[in-house]
């Protein structure tokens, strides 16, 4: 095997300092590989329960998912997946990676999936914003550079910190009876945090806080999470009301500010999530310590790498963590596997296993739950590969 060192002229853009110069990279002759085609899947992702109902009247029964998948020249395939909590949920739509793809598409066509960085860069610069667009073509380049090193992604992440991630189940909208049955049978099924939906009337979320949270057992953890639904003055209402009560209040307000605001007076720990949007506000988080646990949705944070960055950056500051994403059948539960399982035990809140809130597959294989914690698998990349008759046909391809 010989490797040759290629020397190549860039522009500031590639770089971190100010000055253009040369970058360097060391290129196994023998071993080079090409993306040879990028093909986008869609499949509708009912929700188990029927309507999954949250935050200030939101709703949704079915749920679409868009999965890229990316071809070499090698036979090697990647995969990934981005499925949002209903259209427009953190200004994400479904519809977002197939535009995205018509751009980014003829740029990576010939690139080396293996070069995450330098794809996640050039992504950026082709298209600016829209992360959670982009993120299904990041997960896919992890997936390949896995498998390509015989290592599975939560080893190229840094290794297993985690075997074994805690999960949540959320408890949605619905008559306080129900509510309670719900997590009775959660709790049977070995679940021990708990998120209940809140967010849509203050007055009656006080009753739902109230009624639920003295049923937990030693041991367990609730977050009331309004996902952004309440006003700052009925936010609060809520926190005077229920202060007596030991629960994480998650995203009260919209913004970042309002939600400040809450926390001056809340006694509660605060978990922040719709506001959690990248680097920039995780250092504003810690420079504030605006909050004691951070929600880290790997589409919303524009990828794995970029939630990789942000995650270490709150894990080194003491901020704890959630290895999460909007939604998603397996390949996005694979994926936040790795994540979780790359994450240190101590600043790990929880994850959650989204294949497992719908009743259709993106994924075969993968990640999976047993006596409430999830598990990423061992096998190079990440484990799992789309299930093409769940997904249909690509609604579009691109080839080399």
């Amino acid at each position: 095997m010989r490797f040759v060192k290629r020397q190549f002229h860039v522009g500031i853009g590639l770089l971190h300092q100010k000055n253009c110069g040369f970058m360097s990279e060391i290129v196994n002759e023998e071993g080079d590989m090409k993306i040879t085609g990028i093909s986008i899947y869609k499949t509708g992702l009912p929700y188990v329960g029927g309507t999954y109902v949250w935050g200030a009247g939101n709703a949704i029964s079915t749920a679409m998912a868009s999965v890229v998948v990316i071809d070499t020249d090698t036979g090697l395939q990647g995969c990934g997946e981005f499925t949002p909590c209903g259209e427009n949920y953190m200004i994400a739509h479904s519809e977002g990676v197939e535009a995205a793809a018509r751009l980014l598409a003829p740029k990576l066509l010939g690139q080396d999936p293996r070069q995450v960085y330098y794809l996640e860069r050039l992504m950026d610069r082709t298209m600016q914003g829209h992360g959670y667009a982009k993120a299904p073509f990041d997960s896919a380049f992890w997936d390949i550079l896995g498998q390509s090193s015989g290592q599975p992604v939560w080893m190229l992440l840094g290794g297993k910190l985690t075997d074994g991630a805690p999960m949540y189940r959320v408890a949605p909208q619905k008559p306080l009876d129900e509510t309670i049955t719900e997590l009775e049978a959660y709790r049977a099924s070995g679940y021990r945090q708990f998120q209940i939906k809140v967010g849509a009337d203050w007055q009656v979320d006080i009753d739902r806080i109230r009624e639920t949270v003295p049923l937990l057992q030693p041991g367990e953890k609730a977050m009331a999470d309004a996902n952004q639904g309440w006003r700052v003055d009925n936010a609060i209402r809520v926190t005077r009301a229920t202060r007596d009560l030991d629960f994480i209040l998650e995203q009260p307000c919209q913004t970042y500010e309002e939600c400040q605001q809450v926390r001056r007076i809340a006694e509660q720990p605060m978990k922040l999530d719709e506001c959690v949007t990248g680097i920039h506000m995780a250092q504003r988080i810690v420079a504030d310590r605006g909050a004691e646990i951070c929600c880290l949705k790997i589409s919303n944070l524009g990828g794995l790498s970029k939630a990789r960055r942000v995650r270490d950056y709150l894990v080194d500051n003491r901020i704890a963590v959630v290895a999460e994403d909007t939604w998603g059948g397996e390949i996005a539960s694979t994926t936040l596997s790795h994540f979780a399982a790359s994450t240190p035990a101590e600043y790990l809140q929880n994850s959650t296993d989204l294949m497992n809130y719908v009743t259709r597959s993106t994924g075969i294989g993968g990640a999976y739950a047993k006596d409430g914690l999830l598990f990423a698998p061992d096998s190079p990349g990440l484990g799992v590969k789309p299930d093409f008759e769940s997904l249909g046909d690509p609604v579009a391809q691109w080839r080399l």
